[in-house]
């Protein structure tokens, strides 16, 4: 056995615990002490009583924030995006809707009420005709401008009424807490 410069420790273990290199070449290898047990009995227990505390119970902090002002152009800008976002959703919701009434067969099943209801004399309804995937998607396309101006308009100007109602009342009260 090697002899190590604590007790009860080996070779191997004090030379693995230091690190190597040129820099602890000259000191001696040390190795860790080992962990020690809790005594036992009661002259133990008293004096780890003051070493062992029980974490104190975490405060709720309570912050309690006006919402005093709400700045037109970032409602502008955040207004406007979802509103994009919502005509993206509008034009390919139509899309895929126009798609599964076709591929189900609804419109060749109009057609053909329309045909009973309305006789011979209809003169072949086609609901195609009517509602082609085109006419559609324009429709739809149409709807998501008049949204995304209406959106943002409406939003930048309810930013701007909050605005000129918080100067009287002092704004929307929020309480945030930690959980």
């Amino acid at each position: 056995m090697s002899k190590s410069p604590v007790p009860g420790a080996t070779g191997a273990a004090s030379q693995g615990s230091a690190p190597a290199g040129p820099a602890n070449a000259s000191r001696p290898a040390q190795a860790r002490p080992a962990q020690a047990r809790p005594a036992q009995g009661p002259a133990a227990s008293a004096a780890t009583a003051g070493l062992v505390k029980p974490a104190p119970k975490a405060k709720v902090r309570r912050a309690k924030l006006m919402i005093s002002k709400v700045d037109p152009w970032s409602v502008l800008k955040m207004s406007f995006l979802l509103s994009v976002a919502l005509g993206i959703v509008t034009v390919v919701a139509a899309l895929v809707l126009w798609t599964v009434l076709d591929l189900t067969g609804i419109f060749n099943q109009v057609n053909k009420l329309v045909g009973d209801v309305a006789g011979s004399e209809s003169g072949g309804f086609d609901l195609r005709k009517v509602a082609s995937l085109g006419q559609v998607v324009s429709f739809s396309t149409i709807i998501a401008v008049v949204n995304v101006v209406l959106l943002t308009a409406i939003s930048t100007l309810s930013a701007v009424l909050y605005n000129l109602a918080a100067t009287l009342v002092g704004g929307v009260g929020v309480t945030l807490t930690d959980d």
